[in-house]
């Protein structure tokens, strides 16, 4: 099984879209083993944006995630980190297709709704920005035989 992270931006959180984004992820049978609602700050900003830290851009970003609260979700699945990107849909809402996250919702770049991993690698490094070993539960859903075959 495959472990990604998905935050809820502030943007999302501040609309009350948590609990839309959290369905639609469900719903394509990723499961949540870990979750927290979290205040950002720029140390942790630093890390996990840590490829942008230079460009131009992550003044803006950094300032736009730690401005409000966010969800760290810790999520689960076979393939769990495309199976996210493609429910996501594209990073610019203008161009994410009808039926993603951002195609459904989201109407500006900036302010895009959520953040997903965009590989196995990273999914590992940035779940441990937000989480300890410990606060990940790894359990069995009476559900999953049917959602995946063995």
């Amino acid at each position: 099984m495959e472990r990604t992270l998905v935050l809820v931006k502030p943007d999302a959180v501040q609309r009350g879209l948590i609990g839309k984004i959290i369905t639609r992820l469900e719903e394509r049978g990723v499961k949540i083993v870990g979750m927290k609602l979290v205040q950002m700050d720029m140390d942790k900003a630093r890390v996990h944006y840590e490829a942008h830290v230079d460009k131009p851009f992550f003044g803006g970003l950094a300032a736009f995630m730690t401005s409000r609260p966010i969800v760290a979700m810790a999520l689960e699945g076979t393939n769990a980190v495309e199976m996210v990107r493609q429910t996501m849909g594209a990073t610019d809402p203008q161009k994410a297709a009808p039926g993603t996250i951002r195609g459904d919702l989201g109407m500006d770049i900036g302010r895009n709704l959520v953040h997903g991993s965009d590989s196995p690698e990273a999914g590992a490094r940035e779940l441990a920005v937000f989480f300890d070993t410990g606060e990940l539960i790894s359990y069995e859903r009476e559900t999953d035989r049917w959602i995946t075959e063995s």
